[in-house]
């Protein structure tokens, strides 16, 4: 999932270099949404991981 936004964050770079101010706004809203996805999954399976196995 880290992949994913990052790969879009640097799509979202070229994008912007490159005048495509649209694209870049796009892929940019997806990497944040996939960041925070990520951040979620994380901390959920942090907290089960610690769980006592019963």
């Amino acid at each position: 999932m880290l992949s994913w936004a990052i790969a879009f964050f640097v799509i979202a770079i070229i994008a912007a270099v490159l005048g495509f101010g649209g694209i870049a706004g796009g892929a940019s809203s997806i990497a944040q949404i996939l960041f925070v996805i990520f951040l979620i999954l994380a901390v959920v399976s942090f907290f089960r991981g610690r769980a006592p196995k019963v």
